[in-house]
């Protein structure tokens, strides 16, 4: 068992000398949960006023564990499969959004404080999202995403960070542990009449489970509110992020299964890494026009992105944008109306390098690219309640988007491209009694290609630019939300039937692979969350997701399955105790491997992981709490880069984090 004590002692010193200065701030004013509890209840209000799958994740639900990458966030919001490859690099997929990407993310949109993290072109990344400082996670799946102006298959996610009206005060926090792995946090929130601030430092270093797989951060996170007016407020955030990580590569199903420890030897002799430098600066004013809400702001973010793999990409984006939103509610002919309009455009450019991979070094030059991309996502939709606790719903997302790729040394590989898509959705929304709705809706999805799949270089010889057509599906979704007694849940049944699917394999050595579209695809499924409470001290907890995604009758691959995302993934924890002392067993349970090639020849493992958290109050706002992980060490693939066809050489499977102990404290004052 690879526990670091000299970590944990590291964490401890730290903690105390934390510790030891916050009576410095003892004259500052203490927590307000009642203000908290409100915002959070305020976003949930949003998820009840939504005719499909979403929910609200309250970081109380995470705090206690060294929750370094969304994987340890949303393990329990129903539908999401996040599976770990590497650090915070994670396989994030809602209905198989980008189930064949296996670097990054495709088909999600990612959001913090309402501002999309993805680039213009709508890739995404997530390192620079902190679990941390979030407030609350609002999650919107599929087309339900509509409020956020998503209209991928996947949906939205938006990660919040708190202000200093709802996390006045300090907060101090350190854990550790395995690996050597050490955190800390420390945090600040005022408030006055007139405005409130909230700024908090982060950093985070670790070894990694793996050889080549040193992590490294420092982050800041804040955020100015300022009242112009008993109607008016305008709120400025700003994001600073430093970010290192070596990566350990992917590995044989031997290797992984055998070994998990070992990185690919061509990451080690190419150093390959993913170190970024970024700054997000946003702001956003909200205006009280009595029946109407409305807001407006603007964004810019700026990326250094250093990443040696197969070459060293190298990379400096340019992200701005500005938005506006408008919400009404009133009443029409004696009925009930609301209705939401708005528009986030955003403009991009990235100036892309590649080079020799020497050793991790920057060697000849391959390729000098300038990337520039336009997206302009405006939306709509109207709620009308023709009797009481009916509501019907329809609305649709127009984007307008523009792609250019100026291959500088290479011009034959240029090329542009632009599409004008627009994706309804029609909805019901009933709520027979206070604690519970029933939801319908019908929908289309459309998500337009990226730089990725715009310009391919595999080794097969192919033009770099390619013209792909945009991603379309029509998603049925049905289901319900509630509380009876002891039991509350979360239960959503979906069909998306996908024309043009953008799937990616492997072709030889080379990155990026190759993309194409495909014909008929369809993803189908169920998310559903289920929570007992079954006595004053004893609560289980439990999510599970079902997912049948497939070919439908192409005519190379039949109906045979789509690789990567296994069938059947269901998590529970059981939580015994009270807010004093807890301790809470968990497990993931994996029934069935996935796929890892498009014929169907070859399925990984399955595997059960179990965990053990612990929690305990030693004196008002101060918790010490404890993350133990794989207790038995179990050897078991978690994410798999798809190939057409595996076999024993194909180094495409990264394995679960190896059995890790780690522990903490954190107070507040």
């Amino acid at each position: 068992m690879s526990v670091s004590f000299r970590a944990l002692g590291r964490a401890s010193l730290l903690a105390v000398t934390t510790l030891s200065a916050a009576p410095a701030f003892a004259e500052m004013e203490a927590p307000d949960t009642i203000v908290v509890t409100a915002a959070i209840d305020a976003a949930r209000e949003q998820v009840d006023r939504t005719a499909g799958g979403s929910d609200v994740v309250d970081a109380a639900e995470f705090q206690d564990r060294l929750t370094v990458s969304l994987r340890d966030a949303l393990s329990f919001s129903p539908g999401i499969y996040t599976q770990p490859r590497f650090g915070q690099e994670v396989r994030i997929s809602i209905r198989g959004s980008g189930i064949s990407r296996g670097f990054h993310m495709r088909g999600l949109m990612l959001f913090q404080d309402g501002v999309p993290i993805n680039l213009a072109d709508n890739n995404g990344d997530f390192q620079e999202l902190d679990p941390q400082v979030f407030q609350h996670i609002e999650v919107f799946r599929g087309a339900n995403a509509l409020r956020l102006g998503s209209s991928t298959l996947g949906g939205g996610i938006n990660a919040v960070t708190p202000t200093g009206r709802t996390a006045p005060g300090v907060e101090a926090r350190i854990d550790g542990g395995s690996f050597d792995t050490i955190r800390g946090k420390l945090a600040a929130g005022f408030a006055t009449g007139q405005g409130d601030g909230w700024f908090a430092l982060t950093g985070d270093s670790s070894d990694g489970d793996r050889d080549h797989a040193k992590r490294s951060s420092l982050r800041f996170n804040g955020n100015v509110g300022i009242k112009l007016s008993d109607r008016i407020e305008t709120r400025f955030y700003a994001s600073v992020n430093h970010i290192e990580q070596e990566l350990p590569g992917a590995l044989t199903m031997a290797q992984a299964l055998t070994d998990p420890k070992q990185a690919n030897a061509a990451s080690v002799a190419g150093d390959q890494a993913r170190d970024i430098d970024s700054i997000r600066l946003q702001n956003r004013t909200t205006i009280d026009l009595d029946a109407a809400k409305l807001a407006v702001g603007a964004f810019y973010n700026t990326k250094q992105l250093f990443h040696p793999i197969f070459q060293v990409i190298d990379q400096k984006s340019d992200d701005r944008g500005v938005y506006a939103r408008i919400d009404w509610a009133g009443d029409v002919g004696g009925m009930p109306v609301e209705a939401t309009l708005g528009t986030t455009a955003r403009f991009g450019t990235v100036h892309a390098k590649q080079f020799v991979n020497v050793s991790g070094k920057r060697g000849a030059l391959t390729t000098d690219a300038q990337q520039t991309a336009q997206t302009i996502d405006s939306y709509g939709e109207v709620r009308i309640a023709p009797v009481f606790n009916l509501w019907l719903i329809a609305g649709g997302v127009y984007t307008h988007g523009e792609r250019e790729i100026d291959n500088r040394l290479n011009p034959a590989r240029s090329g542009a491209v632009s599409f004008d898509p627009f994706a309804p959705k029609f909805g019901l929304l009933w709520q027979p009694r206070a604690d519970i709705q029933v939801y319908a809706n019908y929908s289309r999805s459309v998500e337009l290609p990226g730089y990725s799949e715009l310009s391919q270089t595999p080794a097969t010889g192919l033009p770099g630019f390619v013209d792909l057509d945009p991603q379309r599906a029509w998603t049925f979704e049905v289901g319900s939300r509630g509380r009876i007694g002891i039991a509350s849940w979360d239960v959503s049944f979906y069909r998306a039937d996908i024309k043009g699917e953008m799937l990616q394999f492997t072709v030889a050595q080379d990155i990026p692979a190759s993309t194409f579209n495909a014909g008929k695809t369809r993803h189908q499924g169920i998310e559903a969350a289920l929570t007992l409470d079954l006595t004053p001290w004893a609560r289980l907890r439990q999510a599970y997701q079902l997912n049948d995604f497939r070919f439908r009758d192409d005519p190379v691959y039949g109906d045979n399955r789509l690789p990567v995302v296994a069938k059947h993934l269901y998590r529970a924890d059981l939580r015994l105790g009270s807010d004093r002392f807890s301790l809470t067993p968990n497990l993931e349970w994996l029934p069935e491997g996935a796929w890892a090639d498009y014929v169907n020849s070859t399925r990984v493992p399955d595997y059960v992981l179990l965990g053990l958290s612990a929690e305990a109050s030693v004196r008002d706002n101060v918790t010490l709490f404890l993350d133990a992980r794989n207790l038995t060490a179990k050897k078991a693939i978690g994410d798999i880069s798809a190939v057409v066809r595996a076999n024993d050489t194909s180094a495409i499977y990264y394995p679960v984090e190896r059995r890790a102990l780690y522990g903490g404290v954190r107070a507040r004052f």
